[in-house]
C-alpha cells in the first residue's frame, strides 16, 4: 500500500544544475531536500530519476503534489 508524500516545502526548491542525473524524493521525507536520501523505505513511494542535460536554474516540486514531477507547476498553492 502507497504512503501518502509529505509536504517538504510549500514551494519549489530552486537550484542551479549542473548536467547528471539526480534521484528526486518523492516521498518527502528525505533530510537532502529535493533529493532522495533513501527515506522512503517502507513508504511504498520511491524516488524518481531526472537527467539534467545542460547547465541551468531547476525548481524542483517541493510540495510533492506536482504533476509535472519533478518539476514545481504551481500546485502548492492549492495546498
Amino acid at each position: 500500500m502507497a504512503g501518502e508524500p509529505r509536504i517538504a516545502q510549500k514551494g519549489p526548491f530552486v537550484l542551479e544544475m549542473q548536467p547528471g542525473k539526480v534521484w528526486w524524493c518523492a516521498c518527502g521525507r528525505s533530510n537532502n531536500q529535493p533529493f532522495c536520501d533513501g527515506s522512503h523505505k517502507g513508504t511504498g513511494l520511491s524516488p524518481m530519476p531526472c537527467e539534467i542535460t545542460e547547465a541551468k536554474t531547476v525548481a524542483f516540486c517541493g510540495c510533492k503534489h506536482s504533476a509535472n514531477k519533478p518539476f514545481c507547476d504551481g500546485s502548492h498553492r492549492k495546498l
